[in-house]
């Protein structure tokens, strides 16, 4: 319509029916076309959030040693918190990202990481093991927040032929939180004590609540779109006049029952299930390679506590050049595959690159087994790691992006059901990597984890030809 001011440009009338309120691209209101600025302040707020809940379960990893003496337990014990706390990590996001596909993201990420800083505070107060793993646990599952919604949120303020990019930055936060977290872990054990770790994390977890606070805003659309429509008809007398595109008329129990579902129903897709898969392979084998370094390096190289943290460094620097160097790159095949394709984009343009991870994974790991088994020096075994790293970002990166392209609205419920499976994995491998170790030894044993990568290594190919037909013929209605 025309004659309408300048508050809503996009308001249609057809008769009798209410007038649809929706975004142009032009709108100030559509996150999709906020300054950029004011974009990336969002991703800043939400990335150090990905980052401080993975680096939380990781960060005692260093003490594990000085917290089982100090509680009077075994390390297995200990080893039991990052478990509880990685799994929920997993788990958290079932229920938090398809409630902010009902309430909003804004809201869920200011309760839950608040929640999530506060906890921090009993966790340094820990008498004994058992309330450590139960608080742990708890924390695990708040703290997951930034993972839920953070794809989602991206998704929200970005077009996909840029979206890549601006993801693979946000997503060093879940993997680049658990490789520096034993750094800064094994630095403040060896010079202070491990109950200092917590109080350094609610330091810091609470400077980036206040930042959220002041500068995190709303970016899901039907939020926006609602509070609009409640501005219009604000003065009682244009109730029921408006509608706003995708409008859910149901009742909140309906709409919350399929919500919390959406997740299941997304993660039994073939597609998502086999990739959540080699996600969850590969966080476990990360997991499982974290937790060991300190019996590696200290065991067979005589490293210290602090030195065994700067080694969490390499595949850190295998992040950020896949991050710099290839990250940017996939959304440059994706625009020319779909020039090439008329214009038209599948998201199984996002595939191609994933095979970089495909070939480095199990390459690297069998470098790195294989090196620390006949105890070359240990520079030719972690450099093994920064060719790890490129391998895990490139397949992390190119799924999630896949996922967003596939499930675009609900981005947050699809990137949340990859995220329990791969957390749970990566919980609970850790727990028996030990026992593979003890029982073959490092070069067999860390073997074990790459033949599982080079046997599903053809997924990222197989669904780059086929995904298509695939998601047409298991279609999800959600």
């Amino acid at each position: 319509m025309s004659g309408h001011d300048e508050r809503s440009p996009l308001l249609q009338e057809n008769g009798q029916e209410p007038e649809i309120i929706d975004f142009s691209k032009e709108d100030q209101g559509n996150p999709r076309a906020w300054p950029r600025s004011k974009k990336l302040t969002n991703i800043a707020v939400i990335a150090m959030m990905s980052i401080l809940s993975p680096l939380a379960s990781s960060m005692f990893t260093p003490g594990i040693q000085q917290i089982a003496d100090d509680l009077g337990t075994t390390t297995h014990s200990v080893i039991g918190a990052t478990t509880g706390f990685t799994i929920m990590l997993g788990f958290g996001p079932l229920v938090l990202a398809p409630l902010s596909e009902t309430f909003g993201r804004r809201r869920l990420y200011m309760v839950c990481f608040t929640i999530f800083t506060l906890l921090q505070i009993p966790t340094a107060l820990s008498p004994n093991v058992e309330t450590l793993v139960a608080i742990r646990t708890l924390s695990g599952a708040f703290g997951s927040i930034g993972i839920a919604n953070g794809g989602g949120t991206i998704s929200d303020m970005f077009e996909p032929h840029e979206r890549a990019g601006i993801f693979g930055w946000y997503l060093l936060g879940p993997l680049l939180g658990p490789t520096i977290g034993p750094l800064f872990g094994g630095i403040i054990v060896h010079r202070l004590n491990w109950r200092w770790m917590f109080w350094v994390l609610a330091i810091v977890c609470s400077i980036n609540t206040l930042a959220g606070f002041f500068f995190l805003r709303e970016t899901y659309a039907p939020v926006l779109l609602a509070a609009r429509k409640r501005e219009f008809e604000n003065d009682g007398e244009h109730h029921g006049k408006y509608r706003y595109a995708g409008q859910d008329d149901r009742p909140l129990t309906s709409k919350l029952a399929s919500s919390l579902t959406r997740p299941v129903r997304i993660f039994v897709q073939p597609i998502v299930l086999t990739m959540s898969f080699y996600q969850a392979l590969v966080f476990g084998t990360t997991y499982s390679l974290y937790t060991n370094f300190q019996a590696i390096y200290n065991g067979i190289y005589g490293f210290n506590t602090e030195q065994v943290g700067l080694l969490y460094l390499f595949p850190g620097v295998g992040f950020l050049i896949a991050v710099r160097l290839l990250v940017p790159r996939i959304d440059n095949v994706y625009n020319a595959l779909t020039r090439r394709n008329k214009g038209e984009a599948t998201p199984e343009f996002r595939l191609p690159l994933a095979n970089i991870g495909a070939i480095l994974i199990p390459l690297s790991l069998f470098w790195f087994a294989w090196t620390v088994e006949f105890q070359v020096p240990w520079p030719a075994t972690i450099v093994s790691t920064l060719f790890y790293g490129i391998g895990q970002v490139m397949i992390v990166n190119c799924v999630q992006n896949y996922y967003i392209d596939s499930f675009e609205k609900y981005a947050a419920s699809a990137i949340a059901a990859g995220a329990v499976f791969r957390s749970v994995v990566g919980g609970v491998t850790p727990m028996f990597a030990p026992l593979i170790f003890e029982a073959l030894g490092y070069g067999w044993g860390i073997s074990v984890f790459a033949f599982l990568s080079v046997a599903i290594a053809p997924a990222p190919l197989v669904f780059y030809y086929f995904g298509a037909s695939i998601r047409k013929r298991f279609h999800i209605e959600l």
